[in-house]
């Protein structure tokens, strides 16, 4: 809390969060040390820690590329923070990562297309054979390759029984 020099609309304090990135280091202002994908991941820690099954909540939870600019291990830790705060409220994701789209209870593509010098989007379901196929294809690309395709349906396992993928 920093005293203010005058009362404020806000009261005679106003609220400074600040974060330590790693253990050891000197908390800073949150504000003017977090990129907005820390800021996207710091909001699903708080939810996951705060966020209560009850109608006093919200019901449904939106995060857009919460994911941005990681991958590996804090991918995965992404995927799996969403799918427990899943089973407490409803989470709509953007995800262009494939271990945090194999967490997922329901999957579905956003496909853009040009007619007519109009771009078009269409949001279509997958499952089975077709979601393999799209997690194989967020791994390596539109070739989905044998490897590929036997990673794809692993992620989805492990996503699906809630384990690390």
């Amino acid at each position: 809390l920093l005293p203010q020099d005058s009362p404020q609309a806000f009261g005679l304090e106003s609220v400074e969060l600040r974060v330590a990135g790693h253990a050891g280091s000197t908390p800073r202002a949150l504000a003017k040390v977090a990129s907005g994908g820390e800021l996207s991941r710091l909001a699903l820690a708080i939810a996951v820690t705060t966020v209560q099954a009850d109608a006093s909540g919200p019901a449904t939870l939106i995060f857009d590329e919460i994911d941005s600019g990681v991958g590996g291990t804090v991918a995965d830790t992404v995927g799996r923070l969403m799918k427990q705060l899943g089973q407490r409220v409803q989470v709509l994701a953007v995800t262009h990562l494939p271990q945090v789209a194999a967490c997922a209870d329901r999957h579905y593509v956003v496909a853009k297309a040009e007619r007519g010098g109009r771009t078009l989007s269409r949001v279509l379901p997958v499952a089975g054979e077709a979601r393999v196929a799209e997690v194989a294809r967020m791994l390596g690309g539109e070739r989905a390759a044998g490897t590929s395709l036997a990673h794809a349906q692993e992620l989805i396992r492990q996503g699906t029984e809630g384990g690390a993928p």
